[in-house]
């Protein structure tokens, strides 16, 4: 984070001042010598983001899979070296990228139409959740996104359980980035996705979903709206997709059946059409 100068128009009146910012850099995942993508993220949890795109990407099947990982500092950015069993040589060649992606970009890279639609992972069924808990898990999150409360530039990915309230919270100036932080922190700590859920404060596109997915989540909350190829991969995935969640509800769009309803609630009297 730094702090940068700015003049501020307000009032019919031009003052000087000073804001902090996040930092934004490329940073390199490089596979056996090779570079497999690279990205524009905050430079924080790079361990993490390293792991959790390796998984969410479908790289590696665990972490045991990656033998050896250095973040190297360079001059024009970050490499996050990792090397893999020769074994893993022609998955990597399938999936080789060479071009730099803008900031959170979940796709770049992506050399065809059917790997950027790829079906999703089917989760497993894991616990229900009430309306309550799920509005406890939102309110739980605000007072721990340290850097956007300075910054007010970057999105978070939380993981929520009932026993352990927040287990880990990553942000970035990517969604996706902080989503594959939140996945490399769960795998390293052996925390199981399927116990909890999935909290983005962004809107929900396709490869959260795919992503999420990846990680078994079967529930994924998100503040903001998802689009409508994302409410069709979540219903073929198994995942609850929950967004426009705020401090006075949410919207449920797909696999409504993990959402136990709080006693004496009224059942709403919905029909079964789904997104086009």
């Amino acid at each position: 984070m730094r702090i940068a100068d700015r003049l501020v128009w307000r009032d019919g009146a031009l003052t000087e001042g000073h804001r902090r910012v996040p930092e934004e850099t490329a940073v390199a995942l490089t596979y056996n010598g090779g570079t497999q993508a690279v990205m524009m993220a905050t430079p924080q949890d790079l361990s993490d983001f390293a792991i959790g795109f390796s998984l969410n990407e479908g790289l590696i099947t665990s972490r045991d899979d990656i033998t050896s990982l250095d973040v190297v500092e360079l001059d024009d950015g970050i490499e996050l070296r990792m090397w893999l069993p020769d074994a893993f040589a022609e998955r990597l060649a399938e999936r080789r990228r060479n071009i730099a992606g803008p900031t959170g970009c979940g796709l770049c890279g992506i050399d065809s139409l059917a790997e950027a639609v790829r079906p999703a992972a089917h989760v497993p069924q894991g616990r229900r959740f009430t309306p309550r808990e799920i509005m406890t898990a939102l309110a739980a999150i605000e007072p721990l996104q340290k850097l956007n409360h300075e910054t007010r530039a970057v999105h978070a990915a939380a993981f929520w359980t009932p026993a352990r309230g927040i287990v880990a919270l990553r942000e970035d100036v990517g969604r996706h980035n902080a989503l594959d932080k939140l996945a490399g922190h769960l795998t390293q700590t052996h925390s199981t996705a399927s116990e909890g859920l999935v909290i983005m404060t962004s809107r929900v596109s396709v490869e959260l979903v795919q992503k999420a997915a990846a990680m078994g989540a079967p529930i994924l909350v998100a503040v903001s709206a998802p689009t409508a190829l994302a409410i069709r991969m979540a219903e073929a995935a198994g995942i609850t997709l929950i967004a426009v969640a705020r401090n006075d509800g949410f919207e449920i769009f797909t696999h409504p059946e993990r959402i136990s309803p709080e006693a004496g609630a009224r059942s709403p009297h919905t029909d079964k059409s789904h997104v086009a």
